[in-house]
């Protein structure tokens, strides 16, 4: 891409509408494959949307996108028009995923500041050869066609494609009609002069000879008064008003279409400046729009309008927003919190206080509601996974979504789909059984894959359950016993912590390696990106009958409630959602077993105790457990009594990462983070399941 058509907002809302355009085009194409043919909407919203993209593409200067774009286009063209009877709909999905793919790895390439210069030859030249074979021609011919479509990077063929846009003259064709018309886009929309360019695009075949202002969409300045002015075109052609409102209504983001027939066709032998002044203060408003176009005119301005109360924000904004509320979290303890405040009475001073407090909370919760994203999308992205394994294992899986509109933070949505797709992949792979296999066992031969989110507290639950044959116990544990994985006696293990085992790393049961499975890698991984989002995950099975995954994540990563206790001169704070009760203990309660290990019976049941003390080697004075405190905390069913000097109190603290050499040594354990108290101190941010497993 040339370096004088870079600009940096226009390009990123390319890549982000491109790729939502993609993703809604991926899921039309697996939604309708399954049922063998495509519908006649899901037909027109496919050719709209390469429409789309092989405009803005064209506009951007991205050559090779355009091209593919093109061709996609035109297969979907003759889909829609001739309705082709002869057509293989598992081929064309085929031929279309592949297409997505290769957009989707170029605009990778743009968003990482790379050239896009992927060469589609080979899957244009497929996209031809089936164009075809629909259209009952002789594909023998397509060599020859093929040299005019052949990528180039050139910035002479951009341009030149770029400038089809401006006006031709056409002496051979009798143009009877002369048409203006005038776009107005959504407010906010961005892009508007690519969407302009989009329009002129759409009717480049429609129309002969048609001028617009602004005149030159190149030109930085013509956004802006596309979004003052609207877009205004005039245009010659043999095409019906109905044919050229049909094509500028489906125009996305449009806000308001005025569409009236010209008379006075010798407004194109005025010069520029007049034929200007003639669009504006023109008296021939009166449209021939038919009745049914004016409805349809009229919903399409109500929709437009009904979604402007959506708007897309940068995600990086959110984080500064986000980093700035988490600062004017610690200002606001550091003033109420103030040591020099201490034994004076304020009243002011605390009524002001806790309207800052309560401000201080709405603010924060606000900002946290707006990077909540529903999970979806996420779950969305698994149909495209567990169709292509389908295919390549020749397995028969159904995929069922539960609490699609769960939210969570974005941070957390990015951390997860990895995840997510390997343990997709994993349960088709190793669970799912073959249909002849499973008809053999009595069991449906569709095989059922259940996605499920729920709410769980300051948590979210993702669930993913299969109807497989499930974990085999036995083998999990002989694996175990090779690798020495096993810490402890099988007579003492049970069976949650057997299955747990799969995501040690290097483990897998698999005897063959395949595309799919049998390294040893990727269960761990999974495992070490769910924690590094400070959640957990389980398994669960039942021999012949399927396997539950759970993954219990975090809602949020930046502000949390907190409990901040003493040990010592340090400060630690446990999250409030992991604590049970605090109470002083009692020495009757206290058992000591034959290890010297220290247990605390608490109404019938026996828990651990845990001295920060003396895991951290912090010098106090509080070291009996009757002049400190207790809190027990709890996570994953699992329970620890923690022993600690005293509680400071509860507040909201903001979650820093801990430094690099900290976390690089791997020394110190049990730490999630660190965090500013209002005296200025630090605090570190305990992490529960990491005590417990340190216990």
């Amino acid at each position: 891409m040339s370096e004088q058509y870079v600009n940096e907002p226009m390009l990123d809302l390319f890549i982000f509408e491109s790729m939502q355009l993609l993703e809604q085009m991926e899921l039309l194409i697996i939604a309708n494959e399954k049922s063998s043919s495509y519908a006649p909407e899901a037909i027109n919203e496919i050719f709209r949307i390469m429409h789309t993209i092989k405009g803005s593409s064209a506009m951007m200067l991205f050559n090779n996108i355009t091209t593919l774009a093109h061709s996609m286009e035109d297969l979907f063209f003759v889909l829609r028009e001739d309705n082709p009877q002869n057509v293989d709909f598992s081929e064309l999905s085929d031929l279309m995923l592949e297409g997505l793919d290769f957009i989707k790895v170029e605009i990778y390439k743009i968003r990482t500041g790379e050239e896009a210069n992927g060469n589609a030859s080979a899957l244009i030249k497929s996209l031809q050869i089936f164009h075809a074979t629909i259209k009952g021609q002789d594909s023998s011919t397509l060599d020859r066609k093929n040299a005019n479509v052949t990528p180039s990077h050139g910035n002479d063929t951009i341009k030149q494609q770029q400038y089809y846009i401006s006006k031709v003259r056409t002496e051979t064709t009798a143009l009877r009609n002369t048409f203006q018309a005038n776009l107005r886009f959504e407010q906010d929309c961005g892009m508007e002069n690519l969407r302009a360019f989009g329009v002129v695009n759409d009717l480049g075949d429609l129309a002969e000879e048609f001028y617009h202002i602004p005149k030159d969409l190149d030109h930085e300045d013509s956004a802006r008064v596309i979004c003052e002015q609207g877009f205004t075109l005039l245009l010659k052609t043999d095409r019906s008003l109905e044919d050229i409102h049909k094509v500028l209504i489906q125009t996305i983001s449009l806000k308001d279409l005025q569409l009236t027939q010209v008379e006075n066709s010798e407004l194109f032998n005025d010069l520029p400046i007049e034929r200007r002044i003639l669009l504006e203060d023109s008296p021939m408003k009166v449209s021939k729009t038919s009745d049914r176009d004016l409805v349809a005119n009229e919903n399409e301005v109500h929709a437009s309008a009904s979604q402007q109360s959506i708007i897309s924000v940068s995600v990086a904004k959110l984080d500064q927003l986000m980093d700035l509320v988490g600062e004017m979290v610690i200002a606001e303890a550091m003033v109420t919190q103030n040591p020099d405040l201490n034994g004076l009475e304020l009243n002011n001073f605390a009524k002001a206080a806790r309207q800052l407090r309560k401000i201080t909370s709405e603010l924060q919760d606000t900002v946290m509601s707006v990077r909540m994203v529903p999970l979806a999308g996420t779950f969305q992205k698994m149909n495209r996974t567990l169709r292509d394994m389908c295919k390549k294992l020749n397995k028969e899986v159904q995929l069922q979504l539960i609490g699609q509109e769960t939210e969570v933070d974005k941070n957390i949505i990015e951390h997860i789909s990895d995840p997510l797709m390997h343990l997709i992949r994993n349960s088709i792979d190793h669970g799912i059984e073959m249909p002849s296999k499973r008809e053999t066992k009595g069991k449906p031969r569709l095989g059922t894959i259940t996605l499920e989110a729920k709410n769980a507290g300051g948590d979210v639950l993702i669930i993913i359950r299969d109807d497989g044959e499930g974990f085999n116990k036995d083998r999990i544990l002989a694996k175990a016993r090779e690798k020495g994985l096993l810490q402890v006696s099988e007579d003492e293990i049970t069976d949650k912590e057997i299955y747990n085992l799969v995501f040690l790393p290097g483990f897998s049961t698999n005897e063959n390696v395949t595309e799919f499975s049998g390294r040893g890698v990727g269960m761990d991984v999974v495992l070490k990106n769910i924690e590094a989002v400070g959640g957990a995950i389980t398994a669960d099975s039942v021999a012949g009958k399927g396997t539950t995954i759970t993954l219990k994540i975090p809602l949020t990563l930046a502000i949390i409630d907190g409990m901040n206790i003493k040990v010592g001169d340090s400060r630690y704070t446990i999250p409030t959602t992991a604590i049970k009760e605090s109470f002083r203990p009692k020495l009757t309660d206290v058992i000591v077993d034959p290890d010297n290990n220290e247990m605390m019976m608490v109404r019938g049941q026996c828990y651990p105790i845990l001295r920060l003390h003396d895991i951290y080697r912090v010098q106090t004075e509080v070291t009996h457990l009757t002049d400190g405190i207790i809190v027990m905390v709890e996570q994953d069913d699992k329970t620890l009594c923690i022993f600690a000097d005293g509680l400071i109190g509860q507040q909201q603290v903001v979650v820093k990462a801990l430094p690099e050499y900290i976390r690089n040594t791997k020394k110190v354990r049990g730490l999630a983070g660190c965090t500013l108290l209002g005296d200025g101190s630090i605090s570190l941010i305990l992490d529960i399941a990491g005590l417990i497993a340190f216990g």
